[in-house]
């Protein structure tokens, strides 16, 4: 009687084989999926923190503000706080000195000599620059800043390449590249002209975009300085016309405005209880009083809470 053959040698090869591989299956899949865990487990922690939103606690409104436009915008959450008429084009007269001071940073260095060319009559705020004198470009933006000075925005203006039009044409392309759609300048000081407008919300998201460079957030919180040309021997004292600045706990800055068709025009950030508040009111008839009131009402009626998405 033969005996019963159940697997031939091919067979029992295979079979080797089959078991081989389910074991190192069983031994590399693991591995796979641990990776793939901690892989994970990596994209969670990258997650941003959770964001603290504001909320009007008490439901008390603002009292009424002669501004013709404004905005109260929460910088960390980009909630808005308070808006009146906020996309209206307007007159941002002196606020424009944001976007000349942001031009001059990106082209010259702060230890460049501007030689003051003959400006010949400048209307408005002065720093009373000499035809001639040799300034540094650090000097020269105190003047734009603290104490807005057009003399200074023109005698940048001036001495960029291609003069006061190339100055401006590079106003309009930062604009541009930060999204100001409702915003176009004409000039570098502010002076009241058709096609150089602005609206509230837009100077705000510059004013944001401004102070992230150190050299403006140090400026325009500077209460008073006096700089000089080169030999020392031409002064300039200036205060800062912002009158919120050392006054009003928490103001760091940014800009204010006047002319007579733009009105009082004020741009402002606020830091308290480490809390970033930027407002930007246009057209009002008492800037510093209005831009008081409500960044006390923001600080009595909001409060952060935290909100996971």
């Amino acid at each position: 009687m033969s005996k019963k053959v159940f697997f031939s040698g091919s067979k029992v090869v295979s079979l080797y084989l089959f078991l081989f591989l389910l074991l190192a299956a069983g031994f590399l899949l693991p591995l796979f999926f641990n990776k793939t865990i901690s892989s994970l487990k990596t994209a969670e922690i990258s997650l941003p923190p959770p964001a603290a939103y504001p909320e009007n606690f008490t439901g008390r409104p603002l009292s009424f503000l002669t501004a013709r436009s404004a905005v109260a915008i929460d910088i960390d959450s980009g909630t808005v706080l308070w808006e009146k008429d906020a996309q209206v084009a307007t007159s941002p007269a002196s606020t424009t000195k944001m976007m000349t001071a942001l031009v001059v940073l990106e082209n010259y260095r702060l230890d460049q000599v501007i030689e003051v060319a003959d400006l010949g009559f400048v209307e408005g705020q002065k720093m009373k620059l000499v035809p001639g004198e040799k300034i540094s470009v650090e000097d020269l933006l105190y003047g734009l800043l603290v104490s807005s000075a057009n003399d200074a925005a023109i005698a940048f203006a001036k001495n960029f390449p291609n003069g006061e039009r190339g100055f401006v044409w590079a106003m309009n392309q930062k604009a541009n590249e930060l999204g100001l759609l409702k915003t176009n300048f004409t000039n570098p000081v502010g002076y009241d002209e058709p096609d150089h407008y602005s609206t509230a919300s837009d100077l705000t998201r510059l004013a944001i975009e401004a102070m992230k460079n150190p050299t403006i957030a140090r400026m325009v919180a500077t209460k008073e300085i006096t700089v000089s040309d080169l030999s020392g021997k031409i002064l300039h004292p200036m205060s800062n016309i912002n009158l919120l600045v050392g006054n009003l706990p928490g103001v760091k800055g940014v800009k204010t405005g006047w002319t007579q068709e733009a009105g009082e025009c004020l741009v402002t950030l606020v830091e308290r209880d480490n809390r970033r508040i930027m407002i930007s009111l246009l057209g009002s008839s008492d800037r510093f009083a209005e831009t008081k009131a409500l960044v006390e009402w923001i600080f009595e009626n909001f409060t952060w809470e935290e909100f996971t998405p």
